[in-house]
């Protein structure tokens, strides 16, 4: 019996007063949190518990100060600017052998977009991808990104070496970094990043789009947050999995035992209430009352990390100010707001070391079924909302054909979502019998919400 990841996370940070403020359902300020006696059976735990001692290790080992972000530095009265976040990064590559820093784009605006690269180099037994702020305006996802990488990064026990070993962790800490410097929801162009992984017309959509295929993750989680709606939508975290009904099986269920198993019961252990993404409750029953948010549209990351064979899953946590101390004083609710991420990522730490060989049973399993080339494919709909008749492709085409112009005009966008095509004539053919069959149609089919272009479905295999 060790201590879960979610304290082990929590005491890795060099500051002992990155925790929640005072607020429904946490201790009183000051008062202190929930220790050792609060324990979980398995091998995710024994990962990241030796790091309540996080940099008592040997000078010769590691740099004796791993850096700080302004977040730290300022104790949450600030969110860490973006030069402090390249010098903050820079620092961390240079101190650990573990840790790559790679440039994978850069934004309208002249940023980098940076991609993280921490523990064993590809191909990894397991891939675990973080989304990190892709509205700008949402950063405590951000800064328990950084944190989170760094102590990765500089953890010298045996365990977290052995998690390292066999997992992959690459984090995208600041995936709209014009959006994160203007504080706005939305890019340079006011696109949002979050309804472009189809159209991939923003640099931010097509950096995210290829890493996916590149790197093949079995966990794409993507970090935001929320403004609540009392009494009916005020949880400290809200999550969801992908909803799309194109998503197979083995993925879609996997996904929800990383919500329903180890995301939520990581934040009601550590005093967090928590409750689906978009789904309003009635505050005495906890019924539901209807839905604002949260459908299967496949433009939206959650649910294309599922369309590309990723266990997905994203996380909310709430802006709003919790008490009166926190309205004020800022940082009790900055801190709060992090503290609440971390706390998730600590699930989501173990889910992938205790469910790692039905994780990667069920991404192989969804990657093969394209190439079977049965089954409907869905227009519309989620996992709770069935498609209508208009929105099911019963019997769905052998494949698309692309005129020369329309072929010209989506190329970059088909690689980029990994779907292989090849001439025909002065244009192109696209069969559906691929790793990316369920995609396809929605990229091309005349019926699709949000297609790249029109083909010509042909029906003559």
């Amino acid at each position: 019996m060790t201590p879960r990841i979610t304290r082990a996370l929590r005491m890795l940070s060099p500051h002992p007063w990155l925790g929640p403020a005072s607020g429904p359902g946490r201790p009183p300020s000051g008062a202190p949190r929930r220790g050792p006696a609060v324990l979980r059976r398995g091998a995710a735990a024994a990962v990241l518990a030796a790091l309540a001692a996080p940099f008592a290790i040997a000078p010769a080992e590691a740099a004796p100060h791993p850096p700080r972000t302004g977040f730290e530095t300022s104790h949450g009265a600030r969110w860490t600017g973006p030069g402090e976040e390249q010098t903050f990064l820079g620092a961390v590559g240079r101190g650990s052998d573990r840790v790559a820093v790679e440039r994978i784009g850069t934004t309208k605006e002249g940023r980098p977009l940076q991609l993280v690269r921490i523990g064993k180099q590809r191909p990894a037994t397991t891939t675990v991808l973080l989304v990190c702020s892709q509205h700008g305006d949402e950063p405590a996802g951000r800064e328990a990104c950084l944190t989170t990488l760094r102590d990765l990064a500089f953890a010298q026990d045996r365990a977290t070496r052995a998690f390292l070993s066999r997992t992959t962790v690459l984090v995208l800490p600041t995936a709209n970094p014009d959006g994160r410097a203007a504080d706005t929801r939305g890019n340079a162009d006011g696109v949002d990043v979050n309804r472009d992984h189809i159209a991939l017309k923003t640099a931010e959509g097509r950096a995210i789009a290829a890493v996916v295929r590149d790197e093949r993750p079995d966990v794409i989680y993507d970090l935001h947050e929320y403004g609540a709606t009392p009494p009916y939508y005020d949880k400290d975290l809200f999550v969801l999995w992908p909803r799309n009904l194109n998503v197979a099986s083995p993925v879609h269920g996997v996904s929800r035992v990383l919500s329903e198993r180890y995301v939520r019961p990581a934040a009601t252990r550590d005093g967090y209430s928590s409750g689906h993404y978009g789904i309003w409750t009635d505050p005495v029953t906890g019924d539901p009352i209807k839905q604002t948010a949260g459908d299967g549209q496949e433009r939206i990351l959650r649910n294309a990390s599922g369309l590309k064979h990723a266990a997905g899953l994203l996380i909310e946590s709430r802006i709003d100010a919790l008490s009166e101390a926190e309205k004020a004083d800022r940082s009790l609710n900055q801190r709060r707001r992090v503290d609440s991420q971390r706390t998730a990522l600590g699930g989501l730490f173990d889910f992938t070391e205790e469910q790692r060989a039905r994780l990667r049973a069920a991404t192989a399993l969804s990657r093969a079924a394209g190439f079977a080339d049965r089954g409907p494919v869905y227009l519309g709909g989620a996992d709770n909302d069935p498609a209508g008749p208009g929105e099911i492709l019963t019997d769905p085409p052998c494949g698309y054909r692309l005129d020369a112009a329309q072929y010209a005009g989506v190329k970059d966008e088909l690689a980029l979502h990994g779907v292989r095509s090849h001439r025909d004539g002065d244009g192109a053919y696209v069969p559906l019998r691929q790793s990316a069959r369920n995609l396809i149609p929605l990229l091309l089919d005349q019926r699709a919400t949000y297609p790249l272009t029109y083909g010509q479905a042909n029906t003559t295999c």
